[in-house]
């Protein structure tokens, strides 16, 4: 044997010995997290299952039965979430999925506990398991248990859906009609003037929208146009939603139009704050467009020519204050509501991003309590935290400056501060 072969079989034994070391120790990571996971769920059911039996005591009775047990279980999964900057929706589904997971498959949850599945399998069996009526559960379980054991996720999710539909006794037919009942559409903010739509619906509806973006696309790649298919099928779909014409439409033009030319056809009712050098034409800063966030400020200009309703509104480009324009009477005017929309941006509790246009103006201090009707005590809150707030053991302090501080039942304290000047 020469040196060169013996020197390579060594390298290979250690590469060897060093991979298996990485494979036990990041098998071993995913085994606790695992753990962890499982004992979260736990931790979730408990708290839901104690918020049920104390929703008496703690929600005033003025309160239905039903609602006291919806608002003793909101106020919970919203302290959670202020203690750990969580989306409160976030914790409400998770709360929501543990308690399936604990009560309804106690042999998932074992498994998830030793480490023989991660979370992601454990959820795709919950959300499998959702709509498989009692009858079928038991069966469900005991078979795809083993395959999320020996399987990838991936595998397993469509192994489930596959099981499912097989032991599942009521008709497709019966469900997919009470599917269609959760049909939505969803907007989601990226980064640099970009965003995505999410649309939910019916299969066959969605197969058609794909294909006619797909024969729009092509038929103008084919007419020679040069931007990727991906470009052009984004651009069919903004055409069609926007101005409800596609290239086969016209039989004059094959060519889809450019996203710069669908824009004309927006007509919404827009709110858009724009730095007054910019709109004097001597700075590029960004304007804010209400329920987005930054866009360049050619773009603002497009948008906001063709706005039925628009309100412009000029900050001061150092600092970005807007003044208080106070007024001593309960019902708040126009102006005022104006000023304190503009100052929040969003619900000023911990973690909700509720736009402000669509939330409660909330005195801090109630009227009946001596509470005064101006920018240092009305704050924006959605419904559910505006009632919330009035629960036993909630308390809210508004600060100078517009920062509120929150405390909740178990004591712990939050700050908010209003939404940061863009500019």
């Amino acid at each position: 044997m020469t040196e060169t072969t013996t020197t390579a079989i060594r390298a290979s034994d250690e590469y060897a010995a060093q991979l298996a070391e990485f494979s036990d120790e990041y098998a071993e990571i995913q085994r606790l997290r695992a753990a962890l996971d499982a004992r979260e769920a736990r931790l979730l059911a408990r708290s839901a299952a104690y918020a049920d039996a104390l929703a008496d005591s703690v929600v005033p009775a003025v309160f239905p039965p039903a609602e006291r047990l919806a608002l003793s279980r909101r106020s919970t999964c919203a302290a959670l979430a202020m203690a750990t900057r969580t989306p409160e929706q976030t914790v409400q589904r998770a709360t929501n999925d543990a308690e399936r997971l604990v009560n309804e498959a106690p042999a998932v949850l074992e498994s998830l506990e030793a480490g023989r599945i991660s979370a992601r399998h454990a959820q795709t069996i919950i959300d499998q398991l959702s709509d498989v009526p009692t009858a079928g559960r038991a069966v469900f379980l005991a078979e795809v248990l083993p395959v999320a054991e020996e399987s990838t996720n991936a595998n397993l999710r469509r192994r489930a859906r596959v099981l499912r539909e097989r032991l599942h006794p009521e008709s497709i037919t019966a469900r997919a009609v009470r599917s269609e009942a959760d049909r939505r559409v969803e907007f989601e903010p990226a980064a640099d003037g970009m965003a995505w739509v999410h649309l939910f619906i019916t299969a066959p509806i969605a197969q058609g929208i794909i294909e006619r973006v797909e024969a729009a696309a092509a038929e103008s790649r084919a007419a020679g146009d040069t931007r990727t298919c991906a470009k052009l099928q984004a651009d069919a779909l903004a055409a069609l939603a926007l101005t409800g014409v596609t290239p086969d439409d016209i039989m004059t033009s094959p060519v889809l139009p450019h996203p710069i030319e669908v824009q004309e056809h927006i007509k919404p009712t827009v709110q858009i704050t724009v730095p007054a050098l910019t709109m004097a034409g001597v700075s590029d800063a960004p304007a804010i467009l209400d329920g987005y966030g930054p866009i360049d400020p050619e773009t603002a200009a497009r948008i906001a020519v063709n706005a039925p309703s628009f309100t412009r509104i000029l900050v001061q480009p150092e600092t970005g204050a807007v003044l208080s324009v106070g007024r001593k009477q309960y019902r708040v005017p126009a102006d005022l509501q104006r000023a304190v929309r503009l100052r929040d941006g969003t619900c000023r509790a911990p973690g909700c991003g509720r736009r402000a246009r669509a939330c409660d103006l909330d005195h801090s201090v109630a009227w009946e309590d001596g509470g005064t009707t101006d920018v240092g005590n009305l704050a924006c809150l959605c419904r559910h935290h505006h009632r919330m707030k009035h629960l036993p053991g909630w308390n809210l302090d508004h600060g100078p400056g517009g920062v509120l501080g929150w405390t909740t039942p178990d004591g712990k304290h939050h700050r908010t501060e209003p939404d940061p000047a863009p500019f």
